[in-house]
């Protein structure tokens, strides 16, 4: 197995205001997050919040460290983690528990926890392990999550192309963690806008993954200050960090599903500040 990691620091919002497109791709958007036998990490200093892809085939995968960035003895040292699968049925054993995960199941591992290691049922289909992970200043249960379980909540409206599924996996009404909140959204086919009208939440940073993107199509994410806002041109399996004052929106040529992970202040989903569609400028 290999593994590499990249850290992303904080920018603020004139530091933004004066970005070309590639400033903002490399500041904000993650790409290559699936590689086979691999561990693919990125630290973001936006509340100093973890997104990573673990694609393992032939063999186990292991979580390791990354005492350059965590200077601890193990990754969820002073962490908690969440997980969701956008692959083929895998497996994640945490401390000799063994847990299975289809194709969007999740798996929440509270902070402690010292052997995580990742594997796959069929190389020819190998699991996608997508991990969100953020600060923990207490120790919670491990809880697993399919997603045959999780009543989705439908909202939108087909006329507006936003009719959507909103799957509340890792949150508080579920199980208790310290900051982190996880869920995912499904599009409702012919439907291609996701969380319009759009919003900030000034409380929590937020990290969008883009998957079931169709092949040859394409994903606008859109950021940034309602009246200064900024565009992303994303691919299947790509990420994008959503800072505290950001809005994040984004529109496909199909439809598509996306991860959101967010940190910070408080646990409550409800917590957001919409914004005008007019305001957007």
């Amino acid at each position: 197995m290999s593994n590499s990691y990249h850290i992303r620091f904080s920018s603020g919002i004139n530091e933004v205001r004066n970005m070309g497109t590639d400033d903002l791709r490399s500041k904000f958007l993650v790409s290559n997050l699936f590689q086979p036998h691999h561990i693919e990490l990125v630290y973001s200093l936006q509340d100093r919040f973890v997104l990573a892809g673990v694609m393992p085939v032939k063999s186990k995968v292991e979580l390791l460290p990354f005492e350059e960035i965590t200077k601890a003895d193990f990754f969820l040292e002073r962490r908690e983690l969440g997980i969701i699968n956008v692959g083929g049925k895998g497996t994640v054993e945490v401390d000799g528990a063994t847990y299975e995960l289809g194709k969007k199941d999740a798996l929440y591992i509270g902070r402690g926890k010292q052997h995580i290691l990742f594997s796959s049922e069929n190389e020819a289909d190998p699991a996608m392990f997508y991990l969100n992970s953020v600060l923990a200043h207490a120790v919670y249960p491990d809880v697993f999550i399919p997603i045959k379980e999780v009543v989705p909540a439908e909202m939108g409206e087909f006329e507006t192309a936003n009719r959507r599924n909103i799957y509340k996996i890792i949150v508080k009404e579920r199980l208790q963690t310290c900051q982190l909140v996880m869920g995912l959204t499904d599009l409702l086919s012919p439907s291609i806008w996701n969380t319009f009208p759009p919003h900030t939440h000034i409380r929590r940073n937020e990290v969008y993954f883009y998957f079931d993107i169709p092949k040859d199509q394409i994903l606008i994410h859109l950021m940034g200050e309602p009246a200064h806002t900024r565009h992303l041109i994303c691919h299947n399996h790509q990420a994008v960090i959503s800072p505290e004052w950001s809005i994040h929106s984004g529109v496909g040529t199909a439809a598509y599903s996306f991860i959101w992970g967010m940190g910070g202040e408080n646990l409550e989903y409800s917590d957001m500040d919409k914004v005008n569609p007019m305001d957007l400028k």
